[in-house]
């Protein structure tokens, strides 16, 4: 009896081992399944273990009657255990679990930490490789882009004179238009401080910056359903930040300067913002880009070639 409860004891502790190290390595897709089948090899093993006692002390866990008279023959208990035990070191396997094996000594405990680092590498070194195959798969929109823009300029007969991409591109390549032809940076109607800012020592970016913002903030009512912020807010955004600009401080700019602003696009569409008067004015010509410079959307500024 002691040697067959010893046996018990050690397969038990055997199959914990073995079940604890399989629950410890489950992800979040597998942990159902494993717990469910850990469960089940489990009560496997402590029916088995039940049969085997009641097979040596000569009762059955249901039976109430007098013990067996003609208790199952040495010959087939071997069987019975071989069977049980190549079953559940097959379900084992099933799930990844190495093979019991003996032990010799104190087992080293296994780093879990490394164990994770390990598989969020992996993990990360498989997302890396997809996504390098998605890429090579996508068409070049940057070089495409820049492709049919130079078809666009040569068919209008334009140059291109290229601004940094500092987030300040749409004011610098205005103020490089305005310049080009002898507009100044003095915008057509009054707006309060231009005096101040025109004598200071800034840039031309920084002018028209200016410019726009005192637009918007002297017509708020043109500009305000189009805001997601205060007003105070956004003025001050355009006028001391490097926000980027789009299509409200391009209309302000066309009717503080009272000039027509073309902007070509990669498609060859050109969005056309006007000032809104009848007086014959200007036309300044800018280029938009969606795909190739570093921040994003991109402005330079277009002359007349030749």
């Amino acid at each position: 009896m002691e040697q067959l409860q010893a046996k018990h004891r050690q397969e038990h502790r055997d199959l914990q081992a073995r079940v604890t190290q399989r629950k410890k390595s489950a992800t979040k897709k597998t942990r159902k399944g494993i717990n469910d089948e850990c469960t089940k090899l489990e009560s496997q093993l402590k029916e088995r273990q039940d049969l085997e006692l009641a097979q040596l002390t000569g009762q059955t866990g249901s039976d109430t009657g007098p013990p067996d008279t003609n208790p199952p023959s040495n010959e087939d208990e071997p069987a019975q255990e071989k069977m049980n035990g190549d079953e559940i070191e097959d379900r084992l396997q099933s799930l990844g679990m190495p093979p019991s094996q003996p032990k010799s000594g104190q087992t080293r405990k296994p780093n879990r930490q490394k164990a994770r680092l390990a598989r969020r590498a992996a993990e990360h070194e498989h997302m890396a490789d997809q996504a390098a195959k998605e890429a090579q798969n996508l068409p070049d929109l940057r070089q495409q882009e820049i492709n049919a823009m130079r078809t666009h300029f040569v068919s209008r007969g334009l140059n291109e004179y290229e601004m940094r991409s500092d987030g300040h591109c749409l004011y610098a390549a205005i103020a490089d238009q305005l310049a080009a032809q002898n507009h100044g940076l003095r915008p057509k109607i009054s707006l309060s401080g231009m005096d101040k800012i025109l004598e200071s020592s800034k840039s031309s970016y920084k002018i028209t910056r200016s410019v726009t913002a005192a637009y918007i903030q002297e017509h708020a009512d043109d500009f305000l359903p189009f805001l997601e912020e205060p007003l105070d807010q956004y003025v001050g955004k355009i006028r001391d930040t490097g926000e980027w600009g789009g299509h409200l401080e391009l209309l302000a700019l066309a009717k503080a300067y009272d000039v027509t602003i073309n902007v070509l696009q990669g498609n060859g569409q050109i969005e056309k913002i006007a000032s809104g008067t009848d007086d014959e004015k200007s036309t300044l010509w800018l280029s938009y880009y969606r795909h190739s410079f570093g921040l994003g959307e991109h402005y330079n500024s277009l002359r007349p070639a030749g």
